[in-house]
């Protein structure tokens, strides 16, 4: 999609903090990052949102899950903890019209906050 800005990334024409990449899949950190981790993983064939699948995504989406495995042990974060998040639609947060997966981790816990000594 000619305005699409993941597009634009996985073209090369906008730049990025690229961390992994293969035939179906690019993975890059957000420059909004909501977490210590927080890289968004995107298919680079354009599909608008989760409710645009068609059944012909199927295999290309069943792989996004292995790629998310491998950007976990990449981190070093696959025994720690994180979090897959998908936006669907703009009054759920999507905020770019092409289907991408958050990987976000990196939190203080509870326990963390609650003894923190604030100066």
């Amino acid at each position: 999609m000619k305005n699409c800005i993941f597009c634009k990334i996985i073209e090369k024409t906008l730049p990025a903090k690229i961390i992994f990449e293969n035939k179906d899949f690019l993975a890059f950190h957000d420059i909004n990052p909501k977490a210590r981790f927080h890289v968004l993983v995107v298919p680079k064939k354009h599909i608008s949102s989760l409710e645009s699948l068609k059944k012909e995504d199927r295999e290309v989406i069943g792989q996004v899950f292995f790629v998310i495995q491998k950007i976990a042990k990449k981190l070093r974060l696959n025994k720690k903890g994180y979090k897959i998040a998908i936006n669907v639609g703009k009054k759920a947060g999507q905020l770019v019209d092409h289907l991408h997966f958050h990987f976000l981790a990196g939190w203080k816990t509870k326990h963390q906050l609650e003894n923190q000594k604030i100066p």
